[in-house]
């Protein structure tokens, strides 16, 4: 057994053994043959160094031989020599070798009369035909590899560039073939043919790619770095293929993706090399992108290759070439705008509303969702300049022609205005004023109104409206240079006006029902006609934006002011019934863009005519709105309510809005408690003020109160120097003189808290107020006063500049405000000459003035800077208008922004801006300081009660009004309001609404003897039994009370005279 398993186990180790060996065997067998592969690896790569060494040392020798001129190579020598380099070629060894190649090739060329020597004249050979056009195909190949890694601003490499170009240009047409010339001629078809066959394969291979790139990186630069020669060379490559293939849609394709949209291509080709620009003319080319461009599928492909921004490139650059064809713009209209309206709608789509991590900022776009590389930005004053063009007064004649050539003239006899000559599109000129007063006496013209007479589907009126759709899409577009293009498009003084008589006659009866019938329903043709609707609006807000206050009513440029009066009337309807109707309601998109463009237009009319009037009395009220239905909607909160008194409060009665006003205070009382009730009473704050320290009392002990307190009751307490009590019985009169006296006290020039305007008088924050030191909570506590008085109706006599009233009402963060319209209420004389800059013929450095302002401070001249930097930078005629607007917001913002703050947030915490949102600036004027009409002494006789034995039989009381109705002028009724309520105004809403009511007293002793009524004297009062003839003393009044003490006089005349005087002294406030 044992042997046995020995026997065993000496098999297997021979086994293993003789596996060993046969794997060793294998390994040496394996690595014989390895390195017999290396080897052979290593041989056939040392060969091929050998080789190509020995290659290039031919090539080197066949050159340099070359160079010294010893003898003119023979075409095949070079062809032969050409095949070596190539089969070695490598890009970077054999770089200059392949230079050298070149420049012996394009020197073949050169020679004359010498076929041999010419490289062309190996096409002619029958071997060799075929391998001489591969050859050239390689070799143009690699100049179009090497042209794509060049710098044209380096200088080594721009004359690479130029070596490249040449190659190309002379092999891709048979113009300059010597070969082909006197018997060559017949050669020409074959050659010609051949030349086709190349320019196809380098087009497959992708030759247009390569012209861009190098355009690209000569051209997108702040200046460009092309020679003229280079850009020549490449325009005439890129055209070849198109010219060849008779402008076949596939090749206008590849040229308008790869060099129409390199940015700002047609400009430069216009600086650089005019010529190639009357190529393009020659050709007609401008007319073939637009109709390639015209089918939509085509459009849309060459828009989705480029994307955003080079969209916008090609965009510029077919608006420069329409601007330089104006017979092919007159023909094509229609294409042209379908085409940009097509392209700006797709550039649309990378702008977006809002910044986000993945928005880059563009120029012309705003923020875009691609980036934006550095090439196109530099490239973007070029591409702006080119689509200036498109809302320049050329293009916009040639576009808008068919509403350009409306006659507005009445009478026909007058001589045609001359057309102003065309100017440089981008500089419009300053329209001097001369012509523009020529003009105003030749335009006696019809008023325009609302007519209707012209189809809808007409030709003509599709039209108008596709131009407007394209102008709208511009401006929805490009939106940095918004005002930019709207300017452009007011520049023609006619237009608007004119486009305003095409609106006046669309549909059967005129616009404003066809535009009314647009919004219902959502056809392609109802988009259009509101696209024209808003594209008026929003050049004529812009325009009136502009426009001051000389211009829009003495001058009347664009629009006659009756022409105001039946647009706002048509805009004030329309808004409303959009809202009305609740369509604003359910709005998005483009219906809520027109409503904030109908209703911004509506709403610069609206404050024009609130500052100064130009349509008549009632024109804005809508008169089939029952103030009632409004306020009932309100209460149930319906939503077209809220709204119409959000956008449109205007179209209510003055009366009924500030009814509602008071019904919003009342109902906050009620909210927070503080009107008596039967079950509770409001909490009462007492305060004590010392007559001498009111303000200073005042101010410590009100600036503490909470924001419900302030609202709240608040009675006060008056202390003599002495600290004792005045006899003082407090409802609310005690309160309001208080108020009155506060409020006169602030508001006095000479403690500068404010300041009076020059001329009309009225007041503003001062400038210099920060010399107080706790100033701002002054203005703060100010403001608190200010809110109070108009919470509980208490009118106070502070008459305000109206630039003052529409920062209290939040006007000036609207999109629409302009300064420089409101400065005439600061400072009417600064105005005058603000604007006489702006009217200035001649070149206003000359003036040398800065964007800057000097402003005497107490003694010392303080310069302010409108600009960082303002005081180094001169206005000019381009900046002039811009430093206008700055100085009128400087002065009217910038000088008295926190005190202005500090005021408004002191108002706001008693008055919610809600709720005086509803008023104008003169409205919130009469809102504070009660209404500016006659005094309706009815209305106040009826209001009035009677002590002491007076009653409305009574003789005195019959003289008074008597006196008041027929011998007194308004200015002294005026007076005697005042002597009586320290107001010179009657409350808004009529005398029911004084607190306390109006009331007359009969007194027979004089003030410091007066103890009130008796039972005797209220006898002898109402019997007008006198005991002596008060006939010297005076009547008084007790304003905190509205109280008027009269003597029981026995004559008229006394009584008169005794009023008369009174009044004239003010001798009031006493308190009994």
């Amino acid at each position: 057994m044992d042997m046995f398993s020995a026997s065993q186990s000496s098999r297997a180790q021979f086994l293993d053994k003789a596996r060993q060996a046969r794997e060793e065997r294998r390994e040496l067998k394996e690595r014989e043959r390895a390195a017999i592969q290396v080897q052979a690896l290593v041989r056939r790569f040392l060969c091929r160094c050998r080789l190509q060494k020995a290659i290039r040392r031919e090539v080197e020798d066949f050159f340099g031989a070359n160079e010294s001129g010893s003898s003119k190579r023979s075409a095949l020598s070079v062809f032969r020599i050409a095949r070596k380099l190539l089969f070695v070629f490598n890009h970077k060894e054999d770089k200059e070798r392949f230079e050298k190649l070149c420049r012996c090739i394009l020197n073949s060329m050169d020679v004359e009369n010498e076929p041999k020597v010419w490289y062309v004249s190996l096409a002619l050979s029958k071997d060799l035909t075929l391998l001489w056009i591969k050859q050239i195909k390689d070799v143009l190949w690699f100049c179009c590899e090497f042209l794509k890694q060049l710098k044209p601003d380096i200088l080594q490499d721009s004359r690479l560039v130029n070596l490249h170009l040449t190659m190309l240009v002379t092999f891709t047409d048979t113009s300059t073939w010597k070969i082909l010339r006197g018997k060559g001629e017949t050669l020409r078809p074959a050659m010609n043919h051949i030349c086709a066959n190349i320019m196809g394969h380098l087009n497959q291979k992708g030759f247009y790619s390569v012209l861009q790139i190098l355009l690209t990186n000569g051209l997108a630069r702040s200046r460009p770095s092309l020679s003229k020669g280079s850009l020549t060379a490449i325009f005439s490559l890129a055209l070849r293929p198109v010219v060849a293939a008779q402008f076949s849609d596939n090749l206008l394709r590849s040229f308008l993706i790869h060099i129409m949209s390199v940015p700002a291509i047609m400009t430069h080709l216009a600086t650089l090399t005019p010529e190639r620009l009357a190529v393009v003319e020659s050709h007609d080319l401008f007319r073939k992108f637009i109709l390639f461009l015209s089918r939509e599928t085509q459009c849309r492909d060459v828009c989705m290759c480029l994307e955003g921004s080079h969209t916008l490139c090609l965009l510029g650059n077919l608006v420069y070439l329409g601007s330089l064809n104006d017979k092919v713009l007159e023909e094509e209209t229609a294409h042209f705008v379908g085409v940009l309206i097509h392209m700006l709608s797709y550039c649309q789509k990378y702008v977006s509303q809002k910044k986000s991590n993945l928005t880059h900022w563009h120029p012309v776009l705003g923020w875009f969702s691609q980036t934006v590389d550095y090439g196109l930005n530099e490239s973007m004053p070029l591409l702006t300049k080119q689509l200036q063009h498109l809302w320049g007064v050329h293009m916009i004649r040639i576009l808008f022609c068919d509403v350009l050539s409306k006659k507005l003239l009445e009478n026909q006899e007058i001589a045609p205005l001359p057309t102003q000559p065309l100017s440089p599109q981008n500089s419009l000129p300053m329209k001097n004023l001369f012509k523009r007063a020529f003009q105003k006496s030749a335009s006696v013209r019809n008023i325009l109104k609302p007519v209707g007479g012209k189809r809808v589907d007409s030709a003509e009126v599709q039209k108008v409206c596709s131009i407007c759709v394209l102008y709208q899409t511009t401006l929805t577009t490009l939106t940095q240079i918004r005002l930019q293009i709207l300017t452009g498009l007011t520049y023609l003084d006619d237009l608007l006006p004119k486009l305003w008589a095409f609106i006046c006659e669309l549909g059967p009866q005129g616009g404003l029902k066809l535009f009314l019938e647009c919004l219902n329903n959502d056809t392609e043709e109802s988009k259009r006609l509101l696209a024209m609707l808003m594209l008026f609006c929003d050049c004529s807000r812009h325009l009136i934006t502009i426009l001051d206050d000389i211009e829009v009513y003495e001058e009347q440029i664009s629009f006659k002011l009756e022409e105001l009066v039946t647009i706002s009337s048509f805009l004030n309807s329309f808004v409303f019934k959009m809202i009305w109707d609740g369509i604003v309601e359910n709005a998005r998109g483009e219906t809520l863009e027109l409503f904030h463009s109908v209703h911004g237009w509506l709403m610069v009319l609206y404050e024009r005519d609130c500052r100064r009037r130009f349509a008549p009395e009632d024109h804005w009220l809508r008169k089939d709105l029952k103030p009632s239905v409004l306020f009932q909607e309100l209460d149930k909160d319906k939503k077209r309510a809220q709204l119409l008194l959000q956008y449109i409060p205007h179209v209510i009665p003055h009366k009924n809005r500030v009814l509602l006003f008071r019904n919003m205070v009342t109902k906050e009382k009620e909210k927070l408690g503080l009107v008596e009730t039967s079950s509770a009473s409001p909490h009462v704050t007492h305060i004590t003020i010392r007559r001498s320290r009111m303000l200073e009392d005042g101010y410590e002990q009100l600036r503490q109160l909470s924001q419900n307190a302030m609202k709240g009751v608040i009675r006060v307490k008056f202390v003599n120097d002495l600290g004792v009590d005045e006899a003082g019985i407090d409802q609310d009169g005690v309160f309001k003189e208080f108020l009155e006296e506060i409020i006169k006290k602030v508001f006095d020039p000479a403690l500068n808290l404010f300041k009076t305007t020059s001329g009309d008088e009225r007041l503003y924050p001062s400038p210099t107020s920060y010399i107080h030191e706790n100033y701002l909570q002054l203005f703060e506590f100010v403001g608190k006063m200010l809110g109070k008085a108009v919470y509980e109706g208490i009118v106070v006599d502070v008459p305000f500049a109206s630039f003052f009233l529409s920062q209290l009402l939040g006007h000036h963060h609207s999109v629409f405000y302009s300064s420089v319209d409101e400065l005439p209420s600061l400072d009417s004389e600064f105005y005058k000459n603000l604007t006489s800059i702006k009217r200035y013929d001649g070149d206003i450095s000359d003036l040398g003035l800065t964007l800057s302002y000097d402003e005497d401070v107490m003694g010392q001249l303080v310069c302010h800077e409108l600009v960082p930097g303002g005081k180094t930078i001169p206005v000019t005629n381009e900046n002039k208008i811009s430093y206008i607007h700055l100085m009128a917001h400087f002065r009217m913002h910038t000088q008295i922004k926190s005190q202005t703050a500090a005021l408004i947030s002191g108002f706001r915490s008693i008055i919610k801006p809600e709720w005086i949102r509803m008023f104008s600036a003169p409205e919130l004027q009469r809102l504070i300081s009660g209404d500016n009409a006659e005094i309706d002494l009815e209305d106040l006789k009826k209001h009035t009660v009677y002590y002491g034995g007076f009653h409305g039989s009574h003789r005195v009381i019959i003289w008074l009004w008597d006196i008041l109705a027929n011998d007194f002028s308004p200015e002294e009724r005026a007076m005697f309001l005042k002597f009586v309520t320290s107001c010179s105004r009657p409350p808004l809403l009529g005398f029911a609404y004084l607190k306390p009511p109006f009331s007359i007293r009969c007194v027979e002793v004089s003030d410091d003897q007066d103890t009130g009524d008796t039972l005797g004297s209220v006898l002898r009062g109402f019997f007008t039994i006198r005991k002596k003839e008060p006939g010297g003393r005076l009547p008084t009044s007790s304003t905190c009370f509205n109280l008027l003490k009269l003597p029981n006089y026995s004559k008229k005349s006394i009584l008169r005279e005794k009023l008369r005087y009174a009044i004239s002294m003010n001798t009031g406030f006493e308190l009994s």
